[in-house]
């Protein structure tokens, strides 16, 4: 099975600061990864360059088979689905539900002079209805909650078909009722074998959802451990990411973090 990640000794330096150093990691098509570590570990920067808004200072990274620096990154990244709260801040208030969704078959954010076929249509409301969210079609992006604004950025993200589908924090912001039903959600997709490889970023493993199968702990640009979920979210792995002690519960394909 083919790669559709494959970064080897990447490092990102800015300002002669390394936000990554010697990043070593494969995804296979069949993968569903975790990123854990705290604030400023690179979590976000590393997906960056997964989703090719970034390149690195050296090292290699491959995304989907091509070499980033000998690819055209724009004629990638309609193969890439993409959620981050950079991308909501760009998408207009004014804009309806359903053109937030289908733009993204052309990579565009925002209607212009792009006509759509019903098939476009089709595929939009099915992924609304997907994300249970269907019945706000017809609304602007900006009348909504923080948790339709994720679930409308997702059905965004699956628009394309992609090969790979990337999740900035996507709870972040949510109360816990929000939290609990996009996290089962995002269960349904990770365990859905026609979904891409799916890299998920968050802080909190009460945030991770059902499916996931690998993780990689981050902690000041370094990898403190990575590989199966199992074997690396272990209470002295978690315990180094954070930098403080912690127990570690595992139940009902669920995970949970306390101070020890």
């Amino acid at each position: 099975m083919s790669d559709v990640l494959e970064f080897a000794d990447v490092t990102l330096t800015r300002s002669g600061n390394h936000l990554l150093e010697g990043i070593n990691w494969r995804v296979a098509e069949d993968e569903r990864w975790v990123i854990l570590g705290p604030n400023g570990a690179g979590k976000t920067t590393l997906l960056q360059i997964a989703a090719t808004n970034m390149h690195p200072s050296s090292g290699y990274a491959s995304v989907l088979g091509e070499v980033l620096g000998a690819v055209d990154v724009f004629e990638l990244r309609p193969r890439i689905g993409l959620t981050s709260a950079a991308l909501a801040e760009r998408i207009r208030g004014s804009e309806w539900v359903l053109d937030v969704v289908r733009t993204a078959a052309y990579g565009v954010l925002g209607t212009w002079r792009e006509s759509y076929e019903d098939l476009d249509d089709a595929r939009a409301l099915e992924l609304l209805y997907r994300l249970g969210i269907s019945h706000l079609a017809g609304r602007t992006f900006g009348t909504l909650s923080e948790g339709e604004r994720k679930r409308t950025q997702i059905a965004r993200a699956l628009m394309s078909d992609p090969e790979l589908l990337l999740l900035d924090e996507p709870t972040a912001g949510l109360d816990l009722g929000g939290r609990e039903t996009l996290v089962a959600t995002l269960g349904q997709i990770a365990t859905d074998e026609a979904s891409p490889a799916t890299v998920l970023v968050t802080h909190h493993v009460e945030e991770i959802p059902v499916g996931i199968t690998h993780a990689m702990l981050l902690r000041g640009g370094k990898i403190v451990a990575s590989g199966p979920i199992e074997d690396t979210l272990t209470a002295d792995n978690l315990s180094s990411c954070f930098g403080v002690a912690l127990d570690v519960s595992h139940q009902n394909g669920r995970w949970n973090a306390r101070s020890a």
